[in-house]
C-alpha cells in the first residue's frame, strides 16, 4: 500500500524540462507504508499513475535529489509560482474532493457577500463557530487582521495525506492554540477535526514500557475531543485522561504539547498516557511508533509525546491507557474584600485588603497537601477595580466522597477563619470524571498571556514570600491570574515511557497564567506593543521569584524570553535532532516550535502574528 506526501511551492529541480520550469507545483513523495493502519479512513491510496499526468506535481523524493538550494521566503497567493486556480481544481479532483477553500467566517457580514446572511452573523458574536470551522482559531489576535489558511485539507474521508503550500503546514483540530501554530498567512492546513474513530482495547499489551504495560486501553482518532472523550468513557465505565475543556481536542496538539489535567497528581500527563501514535511523516509514510519501536522511529515516539505539534508530522491515531472509572468531588467557595458592608453570602465579603492577600496567600501554601494527596486546586483571582479583589478557589479531590474532601479541605477554611475570613464551608459536587458536563461555549477571544510552572522550591519557606508578592503585584495591576496546583511527577505516570517534556514538569507544584485581554480590533500596534511589554513586565518578575521553573507550551506567550529553554529545557537540543532527522526539508512550521527559529514571519504591522511572508533568518 502507498500513500501521499505533499509538500511546498518552490521552483522546479533544474533537471526537468525547460517547458516545466518555473511552473509553481506541489511535490509529493509516494512510499510504501510500514504498515496497515487501524482505521478505514487511512487505507486510501494515491498512486504514481494518479499524477502522471500532471505536470504541476513532482515527487518529493526526486526533488531532494536535485534541489540543493531554496528560495529565501516562500509564495503566498498572487505571487507568479503560486499555483493558478485551475492547478488547485485539478489537484482537488485528485484527492477526491478533500480540498477547502472556506470564506472567512464574518464574509456573512457583509451585503456585498454572495454568503450574506444576518441570522449568521449574528451567531459569530455569541457562540464557538470556530470549533467546526477549519480555519477559524480561538484566540484571534494570532491572525493579525486579514490571515486565513489559504487552503484547507480535510481529513475526513478515504484520502491519508499531509500537504504544505509555501507558508509552511500544521494541523488543525478543535481550534483551540494560544500563540497561533493552527493558523498561517498562505499556508495549507491539515484538518483532522473529523477523525472521530474510536476502539476499546480490553487487554492491550506493550512492552516497550518498563515495567511492560498491560491492561485495558483505547486507540481513538486524532479528531476526538474532550467531549466526545467523557461519552465514551462513560459508555465503556473507565476513565481518560483530559483536559478540562470540554471542547479542547484531547489527543492532538492537547497532548503533543503535554497536557494537564485534574487528574495529573494521580496519573501524570497526558504524554503519559500514550501508548501507541499513528502519524504520517514529512516523507508521506504512514508510521506506528511506540516504546516498541527501535532507533529512531522509538525517538520519533518520545518527541511526539511533549515535543509540540506541528513540528514532527501529522498525528491520525494514539493508542493511550484507559483507566478504571473514578469520581472527581469539588468543594468551591469564593472570597473577596471590597469597600463596602462584609457578607458571609455566596462570596464572603471583608474590607480588610491585607487580610485578603494573607487568605490568597493560605490558599496557595494549601496547594502542596492538596497535589500531595493526589488532589487540584484550581483558583483564580482578579482585580474588580477601586482596590477590590476577588478570589475563587475549587479544590478538587479524585476518589473522594463528599464527607472526605469536605474534612480534607477544613484546614483550609480554619486557616481563613483565623485570618479574618469567615469561611466554613463550601459548595459541594461530586460526579463521575469520565461523564458529560455542560461547559458553556462563546466566541473567540483575544486573550494575551503568559504561563509558569512552578517548581516545589518556589513554595518553600525561603521563597514562597517573594513568588506570592510578585503575583500580587501583577493582579494590583489589573492582570488576571489562573493558577492550577498539580503534580505530574514520573511516579504518577506509572507505565510511562520517557517524553520530551520539559522535565521541570515533574518538579512541578503550580502551572499558572497571567493574562488581559486587549481589544485588537480597536488599538493600534503601538498600543498593542505596549500592552505586550507590560505583560512581559509582571511575568519577568514572576519568572525571577521562581528560578528553575519554566513555561507551558501550550498555553504560552510567542514572546516567551528564551522559549526554547522555557518550553523543553534539557530536552530541546535533542528534540532539533529529531525534527531535522524526520522534517529536513521544513515540510511543516509553526511559531515557537522546535527549529522555527530558522524562519520568521515578516508581519505587516511588525507585531507578532501570523499575517505575513514566511522568510528565513539570515539569508
Amino acid at each position: 500500500m502507498l500513500k501521499l506526501l505533499e509538500g511546498m511551492i518552490e521552483p522546479l529541480p533544474h533537471d526537468l524540462p525547460t517547458s516545466r520550469k518555473m511552473r509553481s507545483h506541489l511535490f509529493l513523495a509516494v512510499i510504501p507504508l510500514a504498515s496497515a493502519s487501524p482505521f478505514a479512513s487511512h487505507d486510501s491510496q494515491l498512486t504514481i499513475r494518479d499524477i502522471s499526468d500532471f505536470p504541476s506535481i513532482v515527487f518529493e523524493s526526486r526533488y531532494r535529489r536535485a534541489n540543493t538550494t531554496a528560495p529565501r521566503c516562500k509564495s503566498l497567493p498572487g505571487d507568479p509560482d503560486w499555483p493558478s486556480d485551475a492547478e488547485w481544481d485539478r489537484l482537488n479532483r485528485t484527492l477526491n474532493g478533500a480540498l477547502l477553500k472556506p470564506l472567512p467566517p464574518a464574509s456573512v457580514c457583509y451585503p456585498s457577500s454572495p454568503k450574506y446572511n444576518p441570522s449568521a452573523c449574528s451567531t459569530l458574536f455569541t457562540k464557538a463557530y470556530y470549533l467546526d470551522d477549519p480555519v477559524s482559531p480561538a484566540q484571534q489576535w494570532t491572525t493579525g487582521n486579514t490571515c486565513l489558511p489559504a487552503w484547507n485539507l480535510n481529513s475526513t474521508g478515504n484520502w491519508n495525506l499531509t500537504l504544505t503550500c509555501t507558508q509552511g503546514g500544521f494541523p488543525v483540530n478543535s481550534g483551540h492554540d494560544f500563540v497561533g501554530r493552527n493558523t498561517g498567512a498562505g499556508a495549507l492546513s491539515i484538518w483532522t477535526h473529523h477523525l472521530k474513530s474510536f476502539e476499546f482495547l480490553p487487554e492491550y499489551v506493550q512492552r516497550g514500557h518498563n515495567p511492560p504495560y498491560s491492561g485495558p486501553a483505547v486507540r481513538v482518532g486524532a479528531g476526538i475531543q474532550i467531549k466526545d472523550g467523557r461519552a465514551y468513557s462513560e459508555k465503556y465505565n473507565i476513565t481518560l485522561v483530559g483536559g478540562s475543556c470540554a471542547t479542547v481536542g484531547s489527543f492532538g496538539g492537547w497532548l503533543a504539547g503535554g497536557g494537564h489535567s485534574e487528574l495529573s497528581s494521580m496519573y501524570g500527563l497526558g504524554v503519559d498516557q500514550a501508548l501507541e501514535m499513528g502519524v504520517i511523516t514529512a516523507d508521506g509514510r504512514y508510521r506506528v511508533v511506540s516504546a516498541e519501536s527501535e532507533g529512531r522511529e522509538r525517538e520519533l515516539f518520545w518527541a511526539l509525546r511533549g515535543g509540540g505539534g506541528s513540528t514532527y508530522g501529522v498525528v491520525t491515531s494514539v493508542v493511550v491507557k484507559a483507566h478504571p472509572a473514578i469520581n472527581l468531588t469539588i468543594a468551591d467557595f469564593s472570597f473577596a474584600v471590597q469597600n463596602s458592608t462584609p457578607s458571609t453570602g455566596p462570596i464572603v465579603t471583608i474590607n480588610d485588603t491585607e487580610a485578603f492577600w494573607r487568605g490568597f496567600n493560605a490558599v496557595y501554601a494549601f496547594g502542596i497537601p492538596t497535589v500531595d494527596a493526589g488532589g487540584y486546586l484550581w483558583t483564580q483571582a482578579i482585580s474588580t477595580g477601586n482596590g477590590s479583589f476577588v478570589m475563587q478557589v475549587k479544590v478538587q479531590m479524585p476518589g473522594r466522597t463528599i464527607a472526605e474532601t469536605m474534612k480534607f479541605a477544613q484546614p483550609l477554611f480554619a486557616k481563613l477563619q483565623s485570618l479574618g475570613i469567615p469561611v466554613s464551608s463550601a459548595t459541594i459536587t461530586t460526579m463521575v470524571y469520565g461523564a458529560p458536563r455542560f461547559e458553556a461555549e462563546g466566541p473567540p477571544s483575544n486573550m494575551r498571556f503568559a504561563s509558569r510552572l512552578f517548581p516545589r522550591s518556589s513554595f518553600n519557606s525561603t521563597l514562597f514570600p517573594s513568588t506570592m508578592s510578585a503575583i500580587r503585584i501583577a493582579i494590583e495591576a489589573g492582570f488576571f491570574f489562573h493558577g492550577l496546583n498539580l503534580s505530574p511527577t514520573v511516579r504518577m505516570g506509572e507505565y510511562s515511557y520517557p517524553s520530551a517534556v520539559n522535565p521541570v514538569w515533574r518538579e512541578t507544584v503550580m502551572h499558572a497564567n497571567l493574562m488581559r485581554t486587549t481589544i485588537f480590533a480597536t488599538s493600534t500596534a503601538e498600543e498593542v506593543a505596549a500592552a505586550q511589554k507590560l505583560l512581559q513586565e509582571y511575568m519577568n518578575a514572576i519568572r525571577e521569584a521562581t528560578p528553575g521553573g519554566g513555561s507551558y507550551l501550550n498555553e504560552a506567550d510567542l514572546e516567551e524570553p528564551d522559549w526554547q529553554h522555557a518550553f523543553w529545557g534539557s530536552n530541546y537540543a535533542k528534540l532539533v535532532d529529531v525534527k531535522r532527522e524526520w522534517d529536513p526539508l521544513g515540510v511543516f512550521w509553526a511559531p515557537a516550535t522546535v527549529g522555527s527559529e530558522a524562519w520568521a514571519v515578516d508581519s505587516r504591522d511588525g507585531l507578532k502574528s501570523q499575517n505575513g511572508r514566511l522568510c528565513r533568518v539570515g539569508s
